[in-house]
């Protein structure tokens, strides 16, 4: 068998990526994705925690050009956003789609796959799926109805990295890029602010899991990321991310090395109102901490930053699906 680029095309001629289908279809039974382990049927749209039937919620698709450089490039990133989520940050500025259930984005599966080629066709360099973890069964059987159309992007996991090490395993050899945002180091806060109580074993099983399936980030000549997992972090105030931590995990269980971006774009926005400490932008004294500690670990290498003015510009406005971004 000839290899080919991306790697799920390796799955699809030799038939395991229909198991891989066959196999996530099955898990939905007594669903089991996420470490949530709600156990209902989604494939009789019983719901429960991210209240998600059978059929993906896709409220809306663009190239998204407010990405990393390496994932954007000239024609950008052919980002999916999906309905619902497992989390429920109280800060989320995806909250209008990711919080509020919307019957009326569900699409097909069918539908789904020529998603995926509307994206290539307009030129995108991936095709990035964001908060898929709920969904997963659904992008991977999207992927198997794409190949024969002619879909050859590589496929970003944008994901909050509560994710279960069994479902990932079972995307070994599709995924080409995980792009994990780890949110926090303590439990006690990912529960108050996210309505999570185990986050901080399970981000960080995911993240390693997704470490051990492509290793680093690897871009190819002109600078666009090809392979490898990409690993994010969002400032908050007042260090409720606990940002010393989580970089000295990634530091000591990943690499020094590894491709970080550290994201100054938070704002308060959905529910912060109730929670005074969070209702604020973060200040410079709290950005410039977090690069000095990434300055201590030595991890300068592989960053990619924003500026502190960042929150002012990325804004996103759901109510518009066609283009919930403000030109950057």
């Amino acid at each position: 068998m000839n290899i080919l680029y991306p790697s799920y095309l390796n799955l699809y001629q030799s038939g395991e990526l229909k198991q891989r289908v066959d196999c996530l279809k099955e898990i939905l039974l007594s669903c089991s994705l996420c470490p949530r382990e709600c156990g209902v049927n989604r494939l009789k749209n019983e719901g429960k925690f991210c209240r998600s039937g059978y059929l993906p919620a896709v409220p809306s698709f663009t190239p998204h050009f407010g990405e990393e450089p390496v994932l954007v490039g000239k024609y950008g990133s052919g980002t999916i956003f999906l309905g619902n989520c497992s989390l429920k940050c109280v800060y989320c500025q995806n909250f209008y789609i990711s919080q509020s259930p919307d019957k009326d984005k569900e699409i097909t599966i069918e539908e789904f796959a020529s998603i995926l080629i509307k994206l290539q066709k307009k030129g995108c360099h991936n095709i990035n799926f964001v908060s898929p973890t709920h969904f997963v069964p659904q992008l991977v059987q999207a992927i198997y109805y794409a190949v024969p159309m002619g879909l050859n992007l590589p496929i970003v996991y944008n994901t909050n990295s509560y994710d279960s090490v069994e479902t990932l395993r079972l995307l070994d050899g599709i995924v080409d890029i995980y792009l994990p945002d780890i949110k926090y180091s303590d439990d006690k806060m990912a529960f108050k602010y996210s309505n999570v109580k185990d986050y901080v074993e399970h981000s960080q099983s995911a993240v390693q899991e997704m470490w051990s399936q492509v290793g680093n980030l690897k871009v190819d000549e002109n600078g666009i990321a090809k392979r490898g997992v990409l690993i994010r972090h969002l400032i908050l105030p007042q260090d409720i991310a606990g940002s010393y931590k989580t970089l000295k995990f990634i530091a000591e269980n990943l690499s020094p090395d590894s491709a970080l971006s550290i994201m100054g774009q938070y704002f308060p926005t959905h529910k912060t109102n109730i929670y005074p400490e969070i209702n604020r932008a973060i200040d410079e004294d709290e950005y410039e901490g977090v690069l000095e500690i990434l300055s201590s670990f030595g991890m300068e290498k592989n960053v990619y930053t924003q500026s502190l003015e960042s929150h002012k510009h990325y804004r996103p406005n759901f109510t518009n699906r066609k283009n919930p971004f403000r030109k950057f």
